[in-house]
């Protein structure tokens, strides 16, 4: 797998790192913006489970991007508390746009705090969500995206330490065009069982190539 250094620029001026990986395949099906959990915890893009999505979709003709957020090793800038990090998002979902034809669908797929930050993009360019184990406390915008028509994938960690599935389910009951999967036995990080997330991302992309 070759990793290619990129650079991502927001739109209130800052730099982010980040690496893309081009699908093993002639032609892409799908593309994916991989957004990290939260950087006051340890959150980078090399985190298990954006690591486990990022060497295995690309076998599944997925080319992938995955970026640090502001303030995270080398990004510019300082933690924001998840307002201004949408910001990073949509910066990511612009280099990866550029690296693929437009009639590739491109995917936001976020883990933890990243999965509220990819939840919170509301752009044209974007043919899905996939939100692993969304705490959804961290913006005040994901609501939109439940009521977007566009598909959406929730996976869910049995065992969440953080939010339990329950809670979940609940505040995204009336989300629309919405798949809840909860992984059994599973913590909030997946730890033996990130196979089970790759799985349920790939299912989400052969979904969404039918429709």
């Amino acid at each position: 797998m070759t990793v290619i250094p990129r650079v991502c620029r927001t739109s209130d001026g800052l730099t982010l790192e980040a690496e893309f990986v081009a699908a093993r395949a002639s032609h892409p099906r799908a593309g994916a913006v991989l957004c990290h959990p939260h950087p006051q915890y340890g959150g980078t893009m090399r985190s298990i489970v954006i690591s486990a999505l990022f060497d295995a979709l690309p076998d599944h003709a997925v080319s992938c991007l995955r970026f640090n957020f502001r303030g995270v090793e080398n990004s510019d800038g300082a933690h924001a508390a998840g307002v201004d990090e949408v910001r990073d998002v949509e910066a990511a979902l612009e280099e990866l746009a550029g690296e693929l034809h437009p009639s590739v669908p491109i995917v936001l797929v976020g883990w933890s705090f990243g999965a509220d930050m990819a939840l919170s993009v509301h752009d044209s360019r974007v043919a899905g969500w996939v939100g692993i184990a969304p705490p959804l406390r961290f913006s005040t915008a994901t609501d939109a995206i439940g009521h977007d028509p566009r598909p959406k994938l929730l996976v869910l960690a049995q065992h969440d330490e953080f939010r339990a599935p329950a809670e979940i389910e609940a505040a995204t009951a009336d989300w629309v065009a919405t798949k809840r999967i909860v992984v059994p036995g599973a913590s909030h990080f997946f730890v033996g069982r990130t196979d089970r997330v790759v799985d349920a991302t790939v299912a989400f992309l052969d979904d969404l190539r039918q429709h």
